[in-house]
């Protein structure tokens, strides 16, 4: 076990950024392999203390790229794929819907079929809670691993596409995987187009938050470093050819957030600017994660714990947050 190599895609993201970090701590002798094409959104500067450590690589590349893909899977022998690259903003799948089935769709098509040609012990596909659909406001609904797919948006819909692509590859090739659904992450290094770096960004400026419509749509809050785990747990333990549903249970509207940010940072209400909402804009995420603590997970972080940290994490790290946005701005 010491010596396993993981394929993480998109590792210069949130969430796959802190995934390295989380495994690079608790597996010092797992090689890890980041591959990320450095879009807007991902940046290095979270891995630089990593750049000394012989277990950490990283390879600047698209998963689309079919011929670099199957000859890095050739060369380097993966054991594990956690795949976490993925185009993942509902605004920009809305304006830009061919991007998104390019990386989404082909991206997690032609990493499929690389695992396929080397053998490998497993291929974890992070997804979303997004494919379900949307719930109405009934608190005693929840999204299982048997809620139909029923995805809203271009992004919901390449995601849901790219599931149907790991469940076929694990029927007709019995290629071992995994499949997991998160609710809303939020955590150090969330690019600042997401609500609540967004939010914290704006306020910290005194600047205007944008809230779609009314601000009582409905989201599940999970804590990266919990989704972390959860991904860990189901990579050694997750039953071949499982869904899991991952939630922070932690349901807020997105005004409740936005006011608790704005509170939490002295602010006042008066730079909540209400806005035309989003097309298609779902109601309500929840999820039901019985199935997951079966294995024996359960989140650590309660909303209230989370937000606060999160919130000194981005006080502190101002210049990150400057260097990602100007990085984004001048982008081709």
């Amino acid at each position: 076990m010491n010596n396993r190599k993981i394929l993480v895609t998109g590792g210069a993201g949130f969430i796959g950024g802190n995934f390295i970090h989380y495994m690079i701590k608790k597996y010092p002798m797992y090689e890890i392999y980041n591959v990320d094409k450095l879009t807007y959104a991902s940046d290095l500067i979270k891995h630089k203390d990593l750049e000394k450590n012989d277990h950490y690589h990283f390879i600047e590349a698209d998963i689309v790229e079919h011929d670099r893909m199957i000859s890095l899977f050739e060369e380097l022998k993966f054991d594990f794929v956690v795949h976490f690259a993925a185009e993942s903003h509902v605004d920009r799948s809305i304006l830009e819907p061919d991007i998104f089935v390019q990386t989404n769709v082909l991206g997690t098509q032609v990493l499929l079929e690389s695992a396929r040609r080397v053998g490998i012990t497993k291929f974890i596909h992070v997804s979303t809670d997004e494919v379900y659909g949307e719930l109405d406001f009934d608190p005693t609904s929840f999204f299982t691993e048997e809620t139909p797919i029923k995805p809203n948006s271009p992004y919901s819909a390449s995601k849901a596409s790219s599931d149907l692509l790991v469940q076929a590859y694990h029927h007709t090739y019995q290629l071992p995987m995994n499949i997991t659904r998160c609710s809303n992450n939020y955590g150090p290094y969330h690019f600042p187009e997401k609500l609540i770096p967004l939010a914290i960004s704006r306020i910290l400026k005194n600047e205007k938050i944008p809230v779609y419509g009314d601000g009582q749509n409905i989201r599940d809050w999970l804590h990266v470093f919990d989704h972390c785990s959860a991904i860990d747990l189901v990579l050694h333990e997750g039953i071949n050819g499982e869904v899991y549903n991952i939630g922070g249970h932690n349901e807020r509207t997105n005004l409740e957030v936005v006011k608790t940010i704005i509170q939490a940072l002295g602010k006042s209400e008066d730079l909540i600017r209400f806005v035309e909402d989003r097309l298609g804009h779902d109601k309500r995420y929840a999820i039901n994660s019985s199935k997951l603590k079966q294995l024996g997970w359960k989140p650590q972080y309660t909303f209230e714990i989370g937000i606060d940290q999160t919130i000194k994490w981005y006080i502190e790290n101002k210049l990150w947050l400057e260097e990602i946005k100007n990085k984004a701005l001048h982008l081709p």
